[in-house]
């Protein structure tokens, strides 16, 4: 298991270009805490999109995974960033990238693959500063 703190989160955030952002959608609930911390590097609004896929053990619950609280925001002509903490199959991305559709939309994960991805050298578990 790799251990990543929020310094080495922050110092990486400075590293990436990214690009001018106006909303920051965290993928509840693994991406709550990594969208906070983009948000505020950012200086961008937050919002939280709740799905749910994978339990504490990384096991899918579902075949699918489900949202489980639909945004109902005013997100025409923003320019959104859909965080996650890890995007291995994509499957949550694109499922919240469906509810978003037509909108002016970017991904990050702190791991695996997105448009932005913060660790894309780390291929293990992370044990992230923020789960106990």
């Amino acid at each position: 298991m790799v251990p990543l703190s929020f310094r080495k989160i922050a110092e990486r955030l400075k590293q990436v270009p990214l690009p001018e952002i106006d909303v920051v959608i965290g993928i509840g609930s693994g991406g709550i805490v990594p969208a906070g911390v983009v948000a505020f590097h950012l200086g961008a609004e937050l919002h939280v999109m709740t799905l749910n896929y994978r339990d504490e053990q990384n096991t899918p619950r579902y075949n699918e995974p489900k949202v489980l609280q639909k945004p109902d925001w005013d997100l025409e002509g923003k320019r959104i960033l859909l965080v996650d903490d890890v995007s291995v199959s994509g499957k949550t991305i694109n499922a919240a990238l469906e509810q978003l559709k037509g909108l002016n939309v970017k991904t990050l994960a702190m791991k695996g693959k997105a448009d932005y991805v913060l660790f894309p050298e780390i291929k293990d578990c992370v044990k992230w500063p923020w789960k106990p």
